[in-house]
């Protein structure tokens, strides 16, 4: 009896030893877990440097910005996998988004990864704009480390997005030749339905000019920050192009045309719509 007493007792104490965190001058008791909690990581959002894998490395570690990854556009590779760099810790804030909204939240910082590309972004030469692209081996590593990424906090497509789409106003990065398709071909972010973007234009000329309330509705319902009193100003345009970037990018002019109009619908329908009607269907 006094053999199962003391088991007993030891089993007790091993239990409650388990359950103790020592933080220094006190002890935490972890046995009690709170329902009403979710992890801090809610986005990932995709960046380029501007500035080539040296320079990108020194700023993001010392002058004020910083990003949880780094990918270079050349990585080297060790053990047959491609590395990447961490700067910050995921469960630490990192400085990349700046001033930023998306789908209700602001201040992106607070709630996200951020994930810096090594690439040039926009060349201005005498013959016109052109855009570094993203190599093949670098596209990769990033598939790798951002599929890693949504998977573990289970981060929904709508919210896997560019600088330029939380902060339109002032952003254009990652810019147009970023592999958003490859992304979501490896079950990262978001996509159009080929034939339901076709279906919302019904024969309509894809550049024919629509309503801008209309189109202004529908982004702002998918998660940019856009004015909706119908108003074609610089502010819209620059919401209208960051959305074309990252979904048209032949065509980011920012103007409000059809084919926009009818991604921007099969986007709804396909993420927005579908999740309502999942959230209200009877069990």
């Amino acid at each position: 009896m006094r053999a199962a007493a003391l088991a007993f007792c030891t089993a007790l104490l091993a239990a409650c030893t388990t359950t103790m965190v020592e933080r220094g001058t006190y002890l935490a008791d972890t046995s009690r877990h709170a329902q009403n909690a979710d992890s801090r990581v809610r986005f990932l959002v995709m960046h380029y440097t501007e500035i080539d894998e040296a320079k990108s490395l020194q700023v993001l570690t010392t002058e004020g910005v910083s990003a949880h990854y780094v990918v270079p556009d050349a990585p080297r590779i060790e053990h047959g996998e491609p590395v990447v760099f961490q700067l910050v810790p995921e469960s630490q804030r990192a400085w990349h988004a700046g001033t930023s909204y998306w789908q209700g939240t602001t201040e992106l910082n607070a709630a996200s990864i951020g994930i810096e590309n090594v690439n040039l972004g926009p060349v201005d030469t005498p013959q016109g704009r052109s855009w570094q692209p993203y190599p093949p081996a670098q596209v990769d590593a990033l598939i790798r480390l951002a599929r890693d990424i949504v998977t573990r906090y289970s981060i929904p497509p709508t919210r896997v997005v560019g600088h330029s789409d939380i902060a339109p106003q002032r952003k254009i990065d990652p810019g147009p030749l970023f592999p958003w398709k490859q992304l979501y071909d490896a079950g990262i972010g978001a996509w159009p339905d080929a034939s339901a973007v076709a279906a919302h234009l019904a024969g309509r000329d894809p550049s024919a000019p629509v309503d801008v309330r209309g189109l202004q509705q529908k982004l702002a319902r998918y998660g940019y920050e856009v004015a909706t009193d119908g108003v074609l100003d610089d502010r819209t345009r620059r919401v209208f192009a960051a959305f074309q970037m990252h979904f048209r990018p032949r065509d980011y002019a920012g103007n409000p045309d059809a084919e926009t109009d009818a991604i921007a619908q099969a986007l709804l329908d396909r993420y927005m719509n579908a999740a309502a009607a999942g959230s209200t269907a009877a069990p």
